[in-house]
């Protein structure tokens, strides 16, 4: 995997993001994703809706728990949006915290298996196997219209931009 020009910090100190970049303008790559139950998912299984990918680290961290629940609530008065939340942690894992905390409308999957996620779009966080922070919008025919690389892995992301772009598809 190539390295990315993107930079982010973890509490202060350089990681490294292997991947290619996403950019607004692409066509949003395809990937594969294991989702509940280990179940196959695909990008392309949502063609034809607006797609909000939420990246991130671990569900078992005070930030990730709080960007789901913020996209989770979100989702709620966005009709026709998909909010797909990714990260390497296991499927079980994400299941177990989304029936804990009530979340139903995101839809959790894992790119724990393959990293095909993080690496077609530039996430993979080359220190600790584990993905960046952000926010990729896709629009109903497959562009992207938004990329955040969170700078500083511990910080939420920028919600209201993401959802402003959401809004105006």
């Amino acid at each position: 995997m190539k390295e990315s020009s993107v930079k982010v910090t973890f509490a202060g100190g350089p990681l490294t993001l292997l991947g290619n970049e996403i950019k607004v303008g692409d066509t949003a790559p395809d990937f594969n994703a294991v989702g509940a139950g280990l179940a196959p998912v695909k990008l392309s299984d949502f063609a034809g809706k607006v797609v909000i990918i939420a990246a991130y680290p671990s569900i078992d961290t005070g930030v990730c728990a709080a960007q789901n629940r913020r996209f989770n609530a979100e989702v709620n008065n966005l009709d026709g949006v998909v909010v797909l939340s990714i990260s390497c942690d296991l499927p079980f894992a994400q299941s177990r915290f989304c029936a804990a905390e009530g979340l139903d409308k995101i839809i959790t999957i894992s790119d724990h298996k393959d990293l095909e996620f993080g690496e077609k779009y530039g996430f993979v966080i080359k220190e600790l196997r584990l993905l960046a922070r952000g926010t990729v919008v896709i629009d109903k025919s497959g562009v992207v219209k938004y990329v955040e690389y969170v700078p500083e892995v511990t910080n939420e992301p920028d919600y209201e931009a993401a959802l402003a772009v959401v809004k105006g598809l």
